[in-house]
């Protein structure tokens, strides 16, 4: 069957997704004991396009490159991508005003809707609106909590406009800002489904002293359709918060770390540092601190194999990383028609395929290991 997926007609595809997932909704899909693929991470992919400025990480592409915007939601689907994700993630007022670009936050919102959309629409996904961290709360500050609900406020109120399936909130901090994230999501979200998850940093706690296996489980008895983590945590150190939060919680369980090598002594990529050196690694030299291939795949399969629904990568995801979770769950994700075949090398493949003079002699010469 995922042969016959992966080489059908694109025209087609919307058509296979609407037939094997007739209750299309998050909650229904879910409900069913499906499980979700999610693409995130447009802030670092674009940065590293070249189309958006590291620092104040302003999704100004959205209007200056409609077209590379949309281009990027179909590459994620084609890698396995169950949800268009719409690129307002840090498009909120005091992102923009920051550029001095606040008077074009409508336009820039609903344009990221729009495109999200219209390609949902054409590959038979989900479309999530996005609303995220404001960089403004405070708690205590009951000005700065009112600034950041009227924030939230008209997010999601275009996301609503926007034709959004439901609304992502992510990568808070402090659980006092996600549940107000999830509070604003059921005021004025008209009934949309609420995924809130959350950033744990050096430890367990988040910044406001509640732990996140506690804060996790407030949230979905608040009414958040799926809870977890995303962002922050690489595939090592995510996995046992994970556990944590699987185990105080009912409910879908979300997991979307960033895909770096954290470890229990630099456990965020904030705290990561380039190796053999004393530099900071984020955010302009992660790649050198990059996951394997083979450590998306363990995280993956333990992801699946502890029951987590919604899954996928934040900050430095890439198509190939993603068509992993694809494949370890199943997904009729085309790209896996690209998938590699290393025995095809004709100096690290099948011996038995190409001559020695690669496979033995080239190889040592590439490798320094000399045939036994």
């Amino acid at each position: 069957m995922w042969t016959f997926c992966v080489q059908m007609d694109t025209r087609l595809r919307p058509w296979l997704k609407f037939w094997m997932y007739p209750s299309v909704g998050l909650v229904e899909r879910l409900r069913d004991g499906d499980s979700l693929v999610v693409a995130e991470g447009y802030i670092f992919e674009f940065e590293r396009k070249g189309y958006l400025k590291a620092g104040s990480f302003v999704p100004e592409v959205v209007v200056e490159h409609p077209e590379l915007v949309r281009a990027q939601h179909l590459e994620y689907v084609h890698a396995g991508s169950d949800v268009v994700l719409a690129f307002t993630y840090y498009a909120h007022r005091e992102k923009l005003r920051l550029i001095g670009r606040e008077d074009d936050i409508e336009a820039v919102n609903m344009k990221a809707l729009k495109i999200a959309r219209e390609v949902a629409d054409e590959t038979g996904t989900l479309m999530a609106g996005n609303i995220c961290n404001t960089t403004v709360y405070m708690r205590d500050n009951p000005e700065a909590i009112q600034k950041a609900r009227g924030m939230n406020k008209e997010q999601i109120e275009w996301a609503v406009k926007g034709g959004a399936d439901f609304i992502l909130g992510e990568t808070y901090m402090e659980f006092g800002e996600a549940m107000l994230a999830l509070e604003c999501i059921k005021e004025y979200g008209n009934g949309l489904p609420a995924v809130i998850t959350l950033s744990a940093s050096m430890t367990d706690v988040l910044h406001d002293g509640v732990p996140i296996d506690e804060a996790c489980r407030k949230l979905e008895d608040a009414g958040a359709a799926v809870v977890g983590l995303n962002c922050g945590r690489g595939p090592k150190t995510m996995l046992e918060s994970l556990r944590l939060v699987k185990a105080a919680c009912k409910g879908p369980i979300a997991a979307l770390p960033v895909p770096y090598r954290t470890t229990p002594e630099q456990p965020t990529f904030f705290s990561l540092t380039v190796p053999y050196t004393d530099k900071k690694a984020f955010p302009l030299d992660l790649q050198s601190c990059q996951c394997s291939r083979e450590e998306i795949y363990d995280f993956a399969t333990e992801c699946k194999n502890m029951g987590i629904q919604y899954v996928g990568l934040c900050c430095g995801n890439s198509s190939n990383l993603l068509r992993i979770f694809a494949e370890v769950y199943g997904k009729p994700a085309p790209a896996l028609q690209y998938s590699p075949e290393m025995e095809k090398h004709y100096i690290f493949g099948d011996k038995k395929k190409f001559n020695s003079y690669f496979t033995v002699t080239r190889k040592a010469g590439l490798t320094g290991k000399q045939p036994s």
